[in-house]
């Protein structure tokens, strides 16, 4: 650096001591903390100070003056004795605002710990906002806001700058079908609920229109006439009706007066928005509940049946409705006829109106009965068929075998089919002479063809009797020459109950076995599919009863081992006595020889 540069920066510099030394200032009146004021000069100057300021709390809303705009922040001036910055973006509703305007502020902090006011221009928003809206609900004020956007089942409304939603059943008393055509308008309201604890505000358009309509409403209910033909335009569409505004009030077509003949659903008939003429059927004044009717305009379809239609006729038709218990046939629009599940079939076998028809068929029967008065009409279709029960007695005589279709099952025995509408039971008794089943199920099964024979006919009340055991010899005649009383046989037990067990014999043939009868020589018990050996202790042929025992084949076996062993016995000791009787009888036959011999000698020697 130059010399006469170093000369020029010392003039221009004003030396530190120069500029804060003054010849007035008393030094040594500043004491050790830099106080330059006496306690009672700082509390005087302190009030004169506060008075120019203005009483200010936090948590308060107050009116501020704009005094700075920059582009993130807004000063504001509230008369404190500093400034608050209010970020910008809490004024983007209001882009024209400018230096000198007065906005209302919330209070939230007086004094932060860098000693800045804290503003919130949007809380005050939303404070004054929150007391506009309940000041409304309570005086049931009506209040303008702007639709913002759509939102699930409604749309979100600006209200005094918070939002609020609008549900689509409160735009209007007609259902809306598209929200997109609210959005950007402007909207009056009533608040017709808040939640305080979660800051919801529901409002309804459609309640001022209701006000408006009631009115009407009380003009037309007071103008109504039963059979008054009216002219209304297709509101509402459900599946039970039509909902028709006749011009401030509604009124029900219900599906029923819609149409002489059946209707799956009204957009059979109407369709939204259609202008329709209809005929008050009924009304309530105090309800105002009106009841309308479309098929009413025209002449009842039984007024135009063909006048030559009776009993008897075959008719044609479509079936429009099915139950359990029949079909409703339909053979003109709003004629129908019943036919019941008894019609259907000659058959007596209960079934239901499904298995025969369903739900379109076009179908070809015979009036039954005929009622014009009362406007019904049965049918008939199986009365198209012969019926299968006239000639039975040639066809399913007595003792004739046939192949029959097992249809159902019940505890005493088997129903089955042998043609359409001939059907016959099978007694549980009759399905075999020789086995003994708990239920028919067992025997077979069902929608099996079996062989079957006629065993009764009764054609006055249809029923048929049959057997399935008659087709075989009874075996019972063999069994009662086979099976004699004591004589054993071998068996396989089947079951086994406390009672006692069930044995298969010979042939199949079932006996049963008491409880006392089944102890085994080793003192085990009887198991099912054992083979063991049978006493018979008891046979009926009457009665189709066998009873075994066996306990009676071990016990008779030891006795007679036991008899076997005793007969031995004495048979040895019979042997041993006779032998010894045989030794004696000779010792004593020599003897007497002897003294034959020694008589001999006596004498001759006399």
């Amino acid at each position: 650096m130059s010399e006469e540069t170093t000369n020029t920066v010392e003039e221009t510099v004003t030396p530190v001591e120069e500029t804060i030394k003054a010849p007035d200032f008393n030094w040594d009146a500043i004491d050790k903390y830099g106080n330059v004021y006496t306690k009672e000069e700082r509390e005087e100057y302190g009030k004169l100070y506060s008075t120019t300021l203005q009483t200010i709390n936090e948590h308060e809303i107050v009116f501020g003056k704009v005094v700075g705009l920059t582009p993130k922040d807004v000063v504001v001036n509230i008369g404190y004795k500093s400034e608050g910055i209010v970020p910008r973006t809490e004024f983007r509703y209001n882009p024209d605002l400018k230096l000198g305007d007065e906005v209302e502020v919330y209070i939230d902090i007086l004094e932060d710990r860098d000693g800045q006011l804290d503003l919130s221009h949007k809380k005050a928003r939303a404070i004054k906002a929150w007391d506009r809206v309940n000041e409304a609900h309570a005086k049931d004020e009506v209040i303008t806001g702007h639709i913002k956007c759509r939102t699930k089942g409604g749309l979100i409304a600006d209200v005094f700058g918070i939002e609020a939603f609008l549900p689509g059943s409160q735009i209007d008393v007609k259902p809306i079908r598209d929200y997109d055509i609210y959005v950007g308008k402007n909207m009056e309201f009533k608040v017709v609920k808040i939640n305080h604890e979660f800051k919801n505000i529901v409002v309804s358009h459609k309640i001022l229109l209701e006000e408006e309509l009631e009115e009407q409403k009380k003009v037309i209910m007071s103008q109504l006439e039963k059979g008054q033909i009216l002219e209304g335009i297709v509101k509402n569409i459900t599946s039970y009706g039509v909902f028709i505004d006749l011009g401030g009030v509604d009124g029900l077509i219900h599906i029923t007066d819609l149409s002489w003949g059946r209707i799956n659903h009204p957009e059979e008939i109407v369709q939204l928005d259609q202008k329709i003429k209809v005929v008050v059927t009924d009304y309530d004044p105090e309800k105002k509940r009106i009841a309308l009717g479309l098929k009413q305009l025209s002449a009842h379809p039984w007024e135009s049946l063909n006048a030559e239609l009776k009993v008897g006729d075959k008719v044609k038709g479509k079936v429009v409705v099915l139950a359990d218990y029949g079909a409703f046939i339909e053979i003109a629009a709003g004629v129908e006829g019943l036919i019941h599940v008894s019609e259907m079939s000659w058959s007596s076998h209960l079934r239901s109106a499904q298995d025969f028809l369903k739900v379109g068929d076009e179908i070809e029967a015979v009036i039954l009965t005929l009622d014009r008065e009362e406007r019904k009409m049965s049918l008939g279709v199986k009365q198209l068929k012969a019926d299968p029960w006239a000639d039975i007695e040639t066809k399913y005589a007595v003792g004739t075998q046939h192949s029959a279709l097992v249809k159902n099952f019940t505890n005493y025995g088997i129903f089955v089919e042998l043609e359409e509408g001939v059907d016959g039971l099978i007694h549980i008794s009759d399905l075999s002479w020789t086995k003994k089943y708990k239920h028919p199920s067992e025997f077979c099964k069902l929608d099996e063809r079996i062989d079957v024979k006629v065993l009764g006919l009764d054609k006055d009340n249809r029923k048929l009797n049959l057997g399935v055991k008659q087709l075989e010899e009874d075996p019972w005649e063999v069994f009662a020459t086979v099976l004699d009383i004591n004589a054993n046989h071998d068996g396989t037990v089947t079951d086994v109950n406390d009672k006692g067990a069930i044995v298969s014999l010979m042939y199949g043939i079932e006996a049963f076995c008491p409880a006392r009868h089944t102890k085994k020589e080793d003192g085990s018990k009887m198991v099912p599919d054992e083979k063991l050996s049978f006493a018979i202790l008891e046979f009926s042929k009457d009665d189709k009863k066998i009873l075994v025992s066996h306990t009676r084949t071990w016990e008779a076996s030891k006795e007679e081992a036991v008899k076997k062993e005793e007969k031995k016995e004495k048979k040895s000791t019979k042997d041993a006595v006779a032998k010894n009787n045989s030794k004696s009888e000779k010792t004593t036959l020599g003897d007497i020889d002897a003294l034959n011999q020694l008589k001999q000698k006596m004498e001759g020697k006399d």
